[in-house]
């Protein structure tokens, strides 16, 4: 007979729960970490303005920068500006997505239209968005359109993009499984090529998204009298430091917010389609 000892489990309820507890410990700080950094920041701000290590005309302190946002959100400019520029930002968006869906769609399905389009196309995106500026000033002048141009042909680049490589990664054995089944062309495209870009579509959807963003931002600050853009260069004009972070803020936690939401759609977009369109 074996003298090997059995085990028997700890009743120690202690003992039982310090895996449990490390776990849920380990959740929190996973969960807190991406705060650590702004902490930082803000304590670093915080103590360098209230030591005199940063003069307030160059970095007000964060209580008077939560003043102006105060006074922003009391008068109804905030919301007002902020209407204003998620307006913008949403209809560029939204033109240049489907644009640049279109465009990567015919590139993808057409191995002559990429030869002949796509060398071009490159060569364009390499302009940034203030090359385009003085262009478009002379075409369309300083009114909403030059906004709308201006952010949708921020998002048309990634969309195009993404879309033209989500198109040429359908997986070999799905189309032919299809093609074995006597799929026409339209049926190829709406039940295997389409599910197999959804990933790769999202991606670029909300690169495109971040891109728009930034353009709505740089286009207010150029020519506009309206939106988030605009308080920043009102607030800098009449050195009102404590409102250009004021407006900073706003746009940072802005762009966050919609990201986030972007991110919670592509994971779900991402969880619907099967397996076996993904590689």
């Amino acid at each position: 007979m074996s003298d090997t000892a059995i085990p028997i489990p700890s009743s120690d309820p202690h003992a039982l729960a310090t895996p449990s507890r490390a776990a849920a410990v380990k959740r929190v700080a996973w969960r807190l970490a991406p705060w650590a950094l702004p902490a930082l920041l803000f304590a670093l701000w915080t103590v360098g303005s209230t030591r005199g290590w940063i003069a307030p005309q160059i970095l007000p302190p964060p209580a008077q920068v939560a003043d102006s946002l105060a006074e922003l959100a009391a008068s109804g400019d905030l919301a007002r500006h902020t209407l204003i520029s998620l307006q913008r930002v949403l209809v560029g968006f939204a033109a240049g997505t489907l644009l640049g869906f279109a465009t990567g769609a015919a590139l993808g399905l057409s191995r002559t239209l990429e030869a002949c389009v796509l060398p071009s196309f490159n060569a364009l995106v390499q302009i940034p968005v203030l090359g385009w500026l003085p262009f478009l000033l002379l075409l369309v002048g300083v009114g909403e359109p030059l906004k709308y141009l201006l952010i949708a042909h921020a998002a048309l680049v990634p969309v195009t993009m993404s879309t033209l490589q989500g198109f040429r990664q359908t997986p070999p054995a799905l189309d032919e499984v299809a093609r074995v089944f006597g799929y026409t062309r339209r049926q190829r495209i709406v039940h295997v090529v389409l599910p197999a870009a959804i990933p790769t579509l999202a991606t670029g959807v909300r690169l495109a998204f971040t891109k728009s963003w930034l353009a709505l931002v740089v286009v207010e600050l150029v020519a506009s009298s309206e939106g988030l853009g605009y308080l920043i260069v009102y607030g800098r004009q009449l050195f009102q430091l404590d409102l250009v972070m004021a407006a900073v803020i706003v746009v940072g936690a802005v762009g966050l917010v919609i990201n986030r939401l972007l991110d919670a759609l592509e994971a779900r977009l991402r969880r619907g389609v099967p397996s076996a369109f993904r590689g």
